[in-house]
C-alpha cells in the first residue's frame, strides 16, 4: 500500500520570505527550492503573486 502525501500549509510570512528572495535573484528558483523544501514551480509562484499585488500596497484608500 502506498503512502499518501499531505500537502504541507506554509505561513504567509514563509511565503513571502522565500518569494522575495527569487525576486532578488541571487539564486535560481531550483537553489531556493531546495533551500526551503519547496518545489521550484511553487516559489515561481509566489514570486508572481508578490509581483502582481505588490502595487496594491500603495493604492490610495481614498475615496
Amino acid at each position: 500500500m502506498t503512502e499518501v502525501k499531505k500537502r504541507k500549509v506554509h505561513s504567509a510570512e514563509f511565503k513571502a520570505k522565500v518569494g522575495m528572495e527569487a525576486i532578488r535573484g541571487e539564486k535560481t528558483l531550483n537553489e531556493i527550492g531546495q533551500q526551503y523544501g519547496v518545489h521550484p514551480v511553487v516559489v515561481s509562484q509566489w514570486k508572481k503573486a508578490i509581483q502582481e499585488q505588490a502595487a496594491t500596497l500603495f493604492a490610495s484608500k481614498r475615496g
